[in-house]
């Protein structure tokens, strides 16, 4: 199953293309998105189809899931302004509503802190909610350019939290 941030990065990527329509299948998974021209909108649709397979061909079931999100795309004249500025090519976001925590515990150094390099991996920080403490990963190789959260701040879902450009 495609994470929520792969979906998202999907999304962007479509947005930010001349692409019309988009399908992807993985893993039993489908992700069809389109553009639609008169309203400016672009639709999402995930279509979960796990198989069980039984050493009889003739039955099989299949169990799907359909879920619809609007996104608006971004405005061609706000991407070609942040173009020349943007030095950073991917945000980490909270995946969940918590607390960041840079380090394991009060006294140890930050995991990652402003120019450290970052593999697909390596942990970035600590959200801890309802008295779990979620190791996040970075998910992609590259330098952290900017750190956009403090230790201890309440962080929200979504939320980006590093700045990475990635190699």
């Amino acid at each position: 199953m495609l994470k929520v941030q792969e979906i998202r990065e999907l999304i962007k990527l479509i947005d930010q293309s001349n692409i019309e329509e988009f399908t992807y299948e993985s893993d039993g998974t489908t992700v069809s998105m389109k553009k639609t021209g008169s309203t400016g909108e672009v639709v999402k649709e995930v279509v979960a189809t796990p198989v069980e397979r039984k050493s009889e061909p003739a039955t099989a079931s299949v169990e799907s899931v359909t879920k619809e999100e609007t996104v608006k795309p971004v405005k061609p004249e706000t991407v070609s302004e942040e173009t020349p500025t943007k030095k950073f090519d991917y945000e980490i976001t909270s995946p969940m509503v918590g607390t960041f925590y840079s380090s394991p515990t009060p006294e140890a150094d930050p995991y990652v802190s402003l120019g450290s390099n970052v593999g697909n991996d390596t942990v970035v920080c600590i959200v801890e909610a309802m008295k779990l403490f979620n190791e996040i990963e970075a998910e992609v190789s590259g330098e952290i350019v900017e750190v956009l959260v403090e230790n201890g701040e309440l962080v929200e879902y979504g939320q980006p939290l590093y700045r990475v450009k990635t190699k």
